[in-house]
C-alpha cells in the first residue's frame, strides 16, 4: 500500500473466483474419496465371504470409531495422507475470501464441525474451545490451552512495530502500544499465540474489519502469522477517551448521552447491513475524540480475542448487539452497570432492580432516553413497551425522538444596569406595596428625580472635560510637529543619544553563559501518558538532526477547545538566572515560552497551564525568546499551539534541539 502498510486481504474478483474454483475442486476430490471409502467399507459388510473373520455385529460395533470430519482443516489433514498438523498452522495466513470470513465470523466454525452423515452416541468429537464462554458479557473467562507470548517493551514485531508498553495482559493474548517505526506513528498491537485454537478467528476477524473500511471503526491495519506469534495491529487514538473513564465522575448529560448512542447505532447498524457484527461491544470499545466523534474499537477481533458468544445461545449477533447498545446507554444515563456485577468502574445494580428502567434507578433521567434504553436492554420493558432487537430498529426509533439539544452555557453573573425609563412601572421586592392605595405617589421633586438630574449634569461635565484635554493634546502634538520641522538637529540629537546610551551599561555588564538541560519532559495536562517519552532526550541531546515528535493528530489546536496545545517541559536541574532560550523545530512552529509561578514549582508536570506564565510567543522553524531581565528558574515549558502538517496529513511537532542561556 501507499502508506507501507502490509494489505490484509485480497479482495479482487479475479482472485475470489480463482479460490472458489480450488475450494469446489478440492471438495469434489474429497466427496469423491470419502464416497469410495464408504462404497468399499459397504462392500465388505455386505460379502461376509470376502472378509471371513468379521461379521456384522463387529462391523456395528466399530462403526463409532470412525472419524468424523471435525472441520475443513482436518479432512485437508487426512486427504494428505499423513500431514504434519504444523503445516495446518502454516496455512490460516492465507487470505480469506468475503464468502469464507462472512462464514468464519457468523457461525463460528460450526459448518465445518457438522458431521458429514449420522453420528452415533457414543462417537467422539474433537472439541473445538476447551473453555467455551457462557456469559456474552464475561471477560475473564478464557481458554488455557496456550499463555501469551511473553514480550518486553522495546521487542520489534515484525521487524517494524517497537513494542513500547503493555496496556493489558489476559493468559491468551497481550495488547501493547506500539510505534510503527517504517510510519512513525503510535499504533496498537495484539499479540497470540499462533498454536492457539483461537488464532485463526483471530486473522479472519482482523481482516474481516480491515474490509468494513468504516471511518467510524477503529481501523485494523494488519493481521499476520509469523512463526509461533500472530499479531493484529489496529490503530492508535493516543488523545481519545473511552466510555468508562467519560462516566468516571459521574452520569452525562441527555445531550451527550443522545450524541453517543445516536453515533454508536448508526455505526453498528451499518456493520451488520454489511454482515459484520461487533459481539463484545462494552464501555472500553467507545471511544470519544477530541472533536466530540465517537469511534467503536474492537469490532469482531475482541470477540475474537476473548472466545464468541455460546453457539447454543438463542441470542443472534443483531440481539448481541443491541442489548449491549443498550446497557451503553443505561451506564452513561444513571452510572450504575444494569447487571448484579461491578463491571468498568461502575456499580452492579441490585437484584430487585434488573429490570427497572433508568428513571427508575436514578432521578431526573430524560424520560425519551430512559424508554430507548429498556426497550434495547430488555426482552421484558416495563409498561409493556415494545423492545427493540435489532440496530437498525434500534436507529429507527432514535430518528423518530425529538432532538435533545445542547444546553445553552451559563453566561456569568452582572449587576442589573440602573433603569432610566421614566414612562416604566416601578419594581419593588414586594408586589403588594405597589398596589397598596395607602401610600401615595412620590412627588415630581422626589429624590430618584434629583438624582438621575444629578448624574446627567455629571456626564456632560466629563464629556466637556475629555474634549478639552483631547483638544489640548492634539495642539500640543501639533505644536511639537511644527517645532521638529524648523530645528531638526536640537530636537532629534538628544533623543537618539538617550536611546543610544540607554542599553549600553546592561549590554556591558551581561555575560551570556550557556546552561546545559540536564532532562526533557513531557507536559500533556490533558492526556494519559507522555508523548513519545522514548524520543525527549533528542530533544537537548545537542545533535539537531534528531528531535522529539509529538503525537500526530488529525486536527489543529484550537484555542478554548479540549486540546489547546502540548508542551515539552525543560528540566535545568537547578535553578538558574535564565536570559535566554532557543528553539530549533522541524517545519513552521508556533510555540509560546512559559514559566512556572511558585504553585508549580514542586510539581510542574502535573500543574494545570494556567500555573506558567507567558514570557513570548514566536512562530518559525528557530525562534529565539529573549527575557527582559534575567529570571531565576529551574523549569520552562515549551508550549506548542500550532503544528505543522506531516506527510502522513497529521499535524504533528519535532522539537530538534533547545538551548538555554544565562
Amino acid at each position: 500500500m501507499a502508506d507501507g502498510t502490509k494489505a490484509v486481504v485480497d479482495t479482487s474478483a479475479a482472485d475470489a473466483a480463482a479460490d472458489e474454483a480450488a475450494l469446489a475442486a478440492a471438495i469434489d476430490e474429497l466427496t469423491a474419496g470419502k464416497a469410495a471409502k464408504a462404497g468399499a467399507a459397504d462392500t465388505s459388510s455386505k460379502n461376509p465371504s470376502e472378509n471371513p473373520s468379521e461379521d456384522a455385529p463387529e462391523d456395528r460395533a466399530a462403526a463409532p470409531d470412525t472419524p468424523v470430519a471435525a472441520d475443513a482443516d482436518t479432512d485437508a489433514s487426512d486427504a494428505g495422507q499423513g500431514t504434519p498438523r504444523g503445516e495446518e498452522t502454516s496455512e490460516i495466513t492465507a487470505p480469506l475470501s468475503v464468502h469464507e470470513i462472512a462464514a468464519e465470523l457468523a457461525a463460528g466454525g460450526a459448518a465445518r464441525r457438522k458431521p458429514a452423515a449420522p453420528e452415533p452416541a457414543a462417537a467422539k468429537r474433537r472439541p473445538t474451545d476447551p473453555q467455551p464462554t457462557v456469559d456474552p458479557r464475561d471477560t475473564a473467562t478464557l481458554p488455557r490451552t496456550l499463555p501469551a507470548p511473553m514480550r518486553h517493551s522495546g521487542d520489534m514485531i515484525g521487524h517494524r512495530y517497537r513494542l513500547e508498553e503493555c496496556i493489558s495482559q489476559t493468559e491468551t493474548f497481550s495488547s501493547w502500544r506500539a510505534v510503527d517505526e517504517k510510519l512513525r506513528r503510535a499504533v496498537g498491537v495484539h499479540l497470540m499465540a499462533s498454536g492457539h485454537q483461537r488464532a485463526r478467528k483471530v486473522l479472519a476477524a482482523a481482516k474481516s474489519a480491515a474490509l468494513l473500511g468504516d471511518p467510524r471503526f477503529v481501523q485494523v491495519l494488519d493481521a499476520v502469522q509469523e512463526g509461533e506469534l500472530v499479531y493484529v495491529v489496529r490503530e492508535w487514538l493516543p488523545h481519545a477517551s473511552d466510555l468508562a473513564k467519560l462516566l468516571a465522575d459521574g452520569p452525562m448529560e441527555p445531550h451527550e448521552a443522545y450524541q453517543m448512542v445516536r453515533q454508536v447505532t448508526d455505526a453498528v447498524a451499518a456493520a451488520h447491513r454489511r454482515g459484520q457484527a461487533h459481539l463484545r461491544l462494552t464501555p472500553r470499545c467507545v471511544l470519544r475524540t477530541d472533536s466530540g466523534q465517537y469511534r467503536i474499537n474492537g469490532i469482531a477481533v475482541d470477540a475474537a480475542l476473548r472466545g464468541l458468544p455460546d453457539e447454543n445461545s438463542t441470542d443472534g449477533s443483531e440481539r448481541t448487539d443491541t442489548r449491549a447498545i443498550g446497557a451503553l446507554l443505561f451506564a452513561a444515563l444513571t452510572h450504575r452497570w444494569p447487571y448484579p456485577e461491578d463491571r468498568y468502574d461502575l456499580q452492579g445494580l441490585p437484584k430487585g432492580l434488573q429490570n427497572a428502567a433508568p428513571d427508575q434507578v436514578r432521578a431526573g433521567v430524560h424520560k425519551g432516553l430512559s424508554e430507548l434504553a429498556a426497550r434495547a436492554l430488555f426482552d421484558h420493558p416495563p409498561h409493556h413497551a415494545e423492545p427493540i432487537t435489532t440496530p437498525e430498529e434500534l436507529t429507527r426509533a432514535i430518528a423518530q425522538m425529538p432532538r435533545i439539544r445542547q444546553p445553552e452555557p451559563e453566561l456569568p453573573a452582572f449587576p442589573a444596569p440602573p433603569r432610566h425609563n421614566t414612562h416604566a412601572l416601578p419594581t419593588a421586592p414586594n408586589p403588594t406595596r405597589v398596589a397598596d392605595p395607602a401610600v401615595a405617589p412620590l412627588p415630581a421633586s422626589s429624590r430618584p428625580t434629583s438624582n438621575r438630574r444629578t448624574r446627567r449634569r455629571l456626564r456632560r461635565v466629563v464629556k466637556a472635560t475629555a474634549w478639552t484635554v483631547a483638544l489640548g493634546a492634539i495642539g500640543v502634538a501639533s505644536w511639537q510637529f511644527v517645532d521638529n520641522l524648523r530645528n531638526t538637529g536640537p530636537v532629534t540629537t538628544p533623543r537618539a543619544t538617550a536611546t543610544s546610551d540607554a542599553p549600553t551599561p546592561q549590554a556591558s555588564t551581561h555575560n551570556p553563559t550557556p546552561i546545559a538541560p540536564k532532562a526533557a519532559l513531557s507536559y500533556n495536562p490533558k492526556g494519559d501518558s507522555a508523548e513519545s517519552a522514548w524520543a525527549l532526550p533528542k530533544a537537548i541531546d545537542g545533535d539537531p538532526s534528531t528531535s522529539w515528535p509529538t503525537y500526530g493528530y488529525d486536527d489543529q489546536f484550537v484555542p478554548g477547545g479540549y486540546k489547546e496545545g502540548t508542551g515539552l517541559l525543560i528540566d535545568l536541574g537547578s535553578p538558574h538566572a535564565v536570559s535566554s532560550v532557543s528553539v530549533q523545530f522541524v517545519g513552521n512552529t508556533t510555540a509560546e515560552l512559559r514559566i512556572p509561578n511558585a504553585q508549580a514549582a514542586d510539581n510542574p508536570q502535573k500543574a494545570p497551564l494556567t500555573s506558567f506564565t507567558v514570557a513570548g510567543k514566536k512562530s518559525g522553524n528557530t525562534v529565539d525568546f529573549a527575557l527582559s531581565t534575567p529570571t531565576n528558574t529551574r523549569y520552562l515549558l515549551i508550549w506548542l499551539t500550532s503544528l505543522p502538517k506531516d506527510t502522513d496529513g497529521k499535524f504533528r511537532g519535532q522539537v530538534a534541539e533547545v538551548k538555554v542561556t544565562g
